[in-house]
């Protein structure tokens, strides 16, 4: 499956913290709890993130060939201080500075341990760049703040959170999305206000066999329409279906059941 440029995820990687720092230094109530990620306030999300880029830019500046684990990380936890939005964006904006450094010089093709079956440093350019989209839509949500991304971003996000429910299948039994398999079932994922050319639609078959999806216009058991960022936001379980700026079509169940068992992110 064809993935960006590994320099868009940099200056991607790049861009999205300092959306999320214009967040921490907006005036939102870092106390706050996340909706979308309720056991977390607004502080834990923002230092959460930043410690997952920091264990990524070690393991890549190391070359590590297995796990590091956290307490190896340094700087990992954040701030002493809390409640200090100028001490989290000092650190956020250092944590930037740190990976997109060390991705730039590693280029795509380093090799690095990985939790997938791809152990080069792209997978982790490409993952971090989604994990920080993903997050900086917890932290404005959570600051009453607007949101948008750009669309091939979102776009390459339904991709690879479909490689990775593709991935759990065939890797562990005990994962929720093995729950997926059956006969018969389909999604369609439709954004409404991308060009045809951007092809940003996609047919999701859950088969017995396994999870099989690609991109295109077809025919499906429930279809989920909407603009990009929308549809992306909902996929990733971080906008309601019930949501004014979608339209849910055919079999509603089908799609709930996914989103509760495609539970990575």
């Amino acid at each position: 499956m064809t993935t960006l440029a590994h320099d868009r995820y940099c200056d991607e990687i790049a861009h999205q913290i300092g959306q999320l720092r214009a967040v921490v230094t907006s005036g939102a109530d870092l106390s706050a709890t996340v909706p979308t990620c309720p056991d977390w306030s607004l502080e834990q999300l923002v230092r959460h993130t930043g410690s997952a880029l920091r264990w990524v830019e070690l393991l890549v500046r190391t070359r590590a060939e297995a796990d590091i684990e956290e307490d190896q990380v340094p700087l990992s936890a954040g701030p002493e201080s809390t409640g200090d939005p100028a001490a989290l964006d000092a650190w956020l904006a250092e944590t930037g500075e740190l990976l997109v450094g060390t991705l730039r010089e590693a280029g795509p093709d380093t090799k690095v341990w990985s939790w997938a079956e791809i152990h080069n440093s792209g997978f982790w350019a490409r993952r971090m760049a989604h994990e920080i989209t993903v997050h900086r839509a917890d932290a404005t949500l959570a600051a009453g703040l607007p949101y948008e991304v750009a669309p091939d971003i979102a776009a390459d996000a339904i991709d690879e959170w479909l490689q990775i429910v593709e991935f759990a299948q065939r890797t562990d039994p005990a994962d929720p999305a093995n729950e997926l398999r059956g006969p018969g079932r389909s999604i369609h994922l439709h954004a409404t206000d991308s060009a045809p050319e951007s092809n940003a639609e996609w047919l999701v078959e859950l088969a017995e066999e396994g999870l099989a999806w690609r991109r295109g216009h077809e025919k499906a058991t429930v279809a989920l329409r909407g603009p990009l960022t929308d549809v992306m936001l909902a996929f990733y379980r971080r906008l309601p279906l019930d949501s004014p700026r979608l339209a849910i079509l055919g079999d509603r169940e089908l799609l709930e059941f996914w989103l509760a068992r495609a539970t990575f992110g």
